[in-house]
């Protein structure tokens, strides 16, 4: 494992602190990818934080927390705004990464006319949107929108662009698929394991940040890489 999905709205610093406190000095083949443009209310809803100086300050921040001089890979999360605004965002990212505070730039809950921008603008390294098995569409809530679908995926491949999807079991889990199910019985493991295999047979190209606070679950987690779906069970999942 030398992934790490992060942000610093994630407990406020509080994963950035944990992952200084554990892992550095880090490793060269170590990733650490963050993400900034958004920002939590105390009820857990996002909004926006994606003013030009306001991407800065989070990349300052990230830099101290994580105890770096420059992040492998950032990705500007779209939070509402319209095209223009985006745009702008961009643009500041690509300054940074110009300035050396970041060597990639990423972007996250995009559509396909949002990233097409994003690949107009300069070098786009990986995507990260909501993805799941039960969960290949935008989903709307009350306190924000996740954007995700087949299409961004699609253009992902076509570009030879990383597709890292979030929320991944926490959108499928709940909903208890009992297509998930029987195939988890097939292979004796668990539906969660069914659901990060299915992502991995997908497409070469989906990376899966699969999230837990179980050290089990974590392990469980790994585990998934080794199952090998037939073509007859992606068929039946899908």
């Amino acid at each position: 494992m030398n992934f790490l999905d992060t942000a610093d709205y994630y407990g406020e610093d509080v994963t950035n602190r944990l992952i200084a406190e554990a892992l550095h000095t880090y490793t060269d083949d170590l990733v650490i990818c963050t993400k900034i443009g958004g920002a939590r209310k105390p009820d857990k809803s996002w909004i926006p934080h994606n003013k030009p100086e306001q991407l800065r300050s989070s990349i300052d921040r990230n830099l101290s927390t994580l105890k770096k001089d420059q992040i492998q890979l950032v990705h500007f999360r779209k939070m509402g705004g319209d095209m223009d605004s985006f745009k702008l965002s961009m643009d500041t990212m690509f300054q940074l990464q110009k300035e050396g505070k970041v060597i990639h730039v990423g972007v996250s809950n995009v559509n396909e006319a949002e990233l097409a921008v994003a690949l107009s603008m300069g070098d786009i390294a990986s995507v990260e949107n909501m993805y799941g098995h039960v969960q290949r569409s935008t989903l709307k809530l009350p306190h924000a929108e996740f954007k995700g679908g087949t299409g961004v995926l699609e253009m992902c491949e076509k570009n030879e662009i990383p597709f890292i999807p979030y929320y991944s079991l926490f959108v499928s889990i709940p909903k208890k698929d009992e297509r998930i199910a029987e195939i988890a019985r097939k292979y004796n493991t668990t539906e969660a394991q069914i659901n990060i295999a299915w992502l991995l047979h997908c497409s070469p190209w989906i990376l899966p940040i699969p999230g837990t606070s179980s050290l089990l679950h974590f392990e469980e987690n790994i585990k998934a890489a080794e199952i090998d779906l037939t073509e007859a069970d992606m068929n039946f999942l899908n």
